[in-house]
């Protein structure tokens, strides 16, 4: 048996093992990257029953994507992860976090200027997406240490993150309408471009969002599958956008433009002009050659 005694911010580790209990974690080590350990550039599985007992009490993963999961299972001691853009001159401007469901088991801290900041706490609410401000980091490093109390044979802690660029983290108030080149910027940079029409908006204090739902939609780019295909009868597209609950969005008649980016498999609105206001902004600029891309509204 072990008994860890640490001050994580002062690096000062110790641990007490008997050599039965060495042996046993050195056996488990060597089958860890055969049957527990899974890993590539963006996300990790791993165990904390299995570790190399030359990493100390403190297991290290390196990763180096811009979004990515991590999945510990049997969590014990401490894990930390360093996350790392996949592009070396890359500074992501902020790093968020989403639990799974039945995540439990640890807290999750990121470092910062030698401190570490509780992100999010063993059993939150896995719905919740949790950000913080990398500080201009090349990369973050997150800690999740064990929680003794619990059994971690029933355990597993996990999550999908996500290193954000700065685009992604704009200090422009999210609920202002979009000025004329926000909108000509957004179809160009925004990992989708719907038009459609709103059929209800829904509102959800639990977590601060309203989410509106798009039908009739004409998909012109999307990253990922936020919109879906209605029946062939119509051939159109389907799908939902959240926005914070602040900007208390209500239903309207006629046609959207909605723009925005694709975090965790959710859609978060940017800009929503009018579709009519919008070809006109587009005519506009393309007779002064002021498109900033090709964008064909066809």
């Amino acid at each position: 048996m072990y008994n860890l005694v640490s001050d994580y911010s002062k690096t000062r580790v110790q641990i007490e093992m008997s050599h039965k209990g060495i042996g046993i974690l050195q056996f488990w080590g060597s089958l860890c990257f055969l049957w527990f350990c899974t890993a590539d550039m963006c996300s990790w599985t791993g165990s904390g029953l299995v570790r190399d007992p030359l990493s100390g009490p403190v297991q290290q993963v390196r990763l180096r994507c811009s979004a990515g999961s991590v999945r510990w299972l049997f969590p014990c001691l401490a894990l930390r992860l360093l996350l790392n853009p996949n592009v070396a001159s890359s500074r992501p401007a902020a790093l968020c976090i989403k639990a799974t469901r039945a995540s439990r088991g640890a807290a999750v801290y990121v470092e910062r200027a030698g401190e570490l900041e509780l992100l999010m706490e063993d059993g939150g609410r896995p719905e919740q997406v949790h950000c913080i401000s990398t500080d201009g980091a090349q990369g973050a490093a997150v800690f999740l240490q064990a929680n003794p109390q619990s059994d971690y044979r029933r355990r597993a802690v996990g999550f999908r993150y996500e290193l954000l660029q700065e685009k992604s983290t704009t200090s422009r108030a999210a609920c202002r309408p979009c000025n004329d080149s926000e909108i000509l910027q957004a179809i160009c940079s925004s990992d989708f471009v719907v038009r459609g029409s709103i059929r209800n908006v829904s509102h959800h204090p639990e977590r601060q969002t309203s989410v509106i739902e798009v039908v009739e939609a004409q998909v012109y780019r999307q990253c990922s599958g936020v919109f879906e295909r209605e029946p062939v009868v119509s051939g159109h597209w389907h799908g939902h956008i959240r926005t914070p609950l602040q900007c208390h969005v209500k239903a309207g008649p006629g046609q959207f433009l909605f723009t925005g980016d694709e975090h965790f498999g959710e859609a978060l609105l940017s800009c929503a002009p009018r579709f009519r206001d919008f070809i006109k902004l587009y005519h506009s600029a393309s007779a002064s050659q002021n498109i900033p891309c090709d964008f064909s509204i066809h």
